[in-house]
């Protein structure tokens, strides 16, 4: 039997840790908004985005800082940061301080996943990518799961509690990556120190150096965006419609997240070795059903088997990304394209609350009638993105 490193493991740990904080957080967050900070409903995405908005400004500076000192120190300190910016939303007063707390943490979480992302492709053979960077998602997933759940049993009390209970997991990675975590990097301020000048600490010059992680990234962003717009308007659609409450709404989030947890590492066994094209086609054809769906009602089964579809399009396309920015990437180089893929992923954090709230405020069904054929379009062009760096993996990495 083949020994798994333990470093794989902890990585697996530690996206279970930032599975359940986001799990916490995410669904609460624009109930506390709306319903006691009072922030009107078009603006609830702005909010969403300061989060996001932290990472894209720090993603430049320091996203492939992982390369120069070592994955270990930027675990830790990125763990401890997020975990204590959550956790300070509990006291402050206002939107608009949120609003900064949210922004300062966004800088930790900048380089959070993706130097996860960077430790499991430093100690597993390329050929088991898909399926460890499908163990990720589903520890991820299992953080989902049990987030909601606990968010919503500290709902009943106080929205604001949400918060110190969302932080905590992240101590407690960033306590256990200090205690166990061996470093993965190798060669440290030596390998590809001939690029620092181009290169510095910046997450983005691989982009603007390699022009296929460009391209597959513009997808990426399309995809992501449009596709999480399910999750981002949801649950004031479910509220304003008067179907659920913020408990109901913690209830179902917990079970996507339940279905994705389960199902993640049987759908990408039975999927391995399909091509990544037919893969994104599914993505796409189930989101734009999920689409349809909601626009035609705002029930609660509406909501579950949009839910349940929009959760299979993230499993067929969870481990495709990574793998292939992964494919891309030199060994030196690979916290920085992560952290590329990861700033490209994580525009859907601002760019899909804001844009499918403001759709919303327009009109309720806007955001679905408008998701159906763009996400349709980005999946295609996904899949072909996908498919060429499969394709041109085993002949050769992508020439500097």
């Amino acid at each position: 039997m083949t020994k798994i490193p333990p470093q794989a493991l902890l990585a697996c740990l530690l996206m279970f840790c930032a599975g359940l904080a986001d799990g916490v957080l995410v669904p609460f967050l624009p109930l506390w908004a709306t319903g006691e900070a009072h922030v009107p409903v078009a603006l609830v995405g702005l909010l969403f985005g300061c989060y996001a908005g932290g990472e894209l400004l720090a993603a430049p500076f320091v996203g492939g800082i992982a390369d120069r000192v070592g994955r270990r120190v930027v675990l830790i300190a990125s763990s401890l940061g997020v975990g204590a910016g959550i956790a300070a939303l509990f006291f402050v007063h206002g939107w608009l301080a949120a609003a900064g707390v949210l922004l300062v943490t966004g800088l930790f979480e900048s380089v959070l996943h993706p130097t996860i992302m960077a430790v499991i492709a430093d100690v597993i053979p390329q050929e088991g990518h898909r399926r460890w960077f499908s163990v990720a998602v589903v520890a991820s997933g299992v953080g989902h799961v049990v987030g909601p759940l606990l968010g919503a049993l500290v709902a009943m009390t106080s929205l604001k509690q949400v918060f110190l209970v969302a932080g905590a997991p992240l101590f407690v990675g960033g306590l256990v990556v200090a205690l166990f975590l061996a470093e993965t990097a190798h060669g440290i301020n030596g390998e590809g120190d001939d690029d620092e000048e181009e290169e510095g600490l910046s997450a983005l010059a691989p982009i603007f150096r390699d022009r296929r992680l460009a391209m597959l990234l513009v997808w990426v962003v399309a995809f992501e965006v449009v596709g999480n717009w399910v999750q981002a308007v949801l649950p004031i659609y479910m509220r304003d419609a008067g179907t659920l409450g913020a408990s109901g709404v913690g209830v179902l989030f917990a079970g996507s997240a339940a279905v994705m947890a389960v199902l993640q590492l049987v759908v990408t066994r039975v999927t391995e070795q399909r091509p990544a094209s037919s893969l994104t086609f599914v993505a796409g054809v189930a989101t734009l059903i999920a689409f349809a769906v909601l626009s035609a009602s705002a029930s609660l089964p509406a909501a579950i088997i949009a839910l349940g579809l929009v959760s299979l399009a993230h499993m067929l396309v969870g481990p495709l990304v990574p793998t292939a920015v992964s494919a891309l990437s030199p060994p030196h180089r690979r916290a920085s394209y992560m952290a590329a893929s990861s700033v490209a992923v994580d525009l859907k954090d601002s760019l899909a609350p804001a844009m499918g709230t403001a759709l919303y405020a327009l009109s309720p069904v806007l955001p679905w009638f408008i998701g159906m054929p763009v996400v349709m379009a980005a999946a295609l062009g996904l899949g072909r993105m996908v498919s060429g760096q499969e394709a041109s993996r085993a002949s050769a990495l992508p020439q500097e």
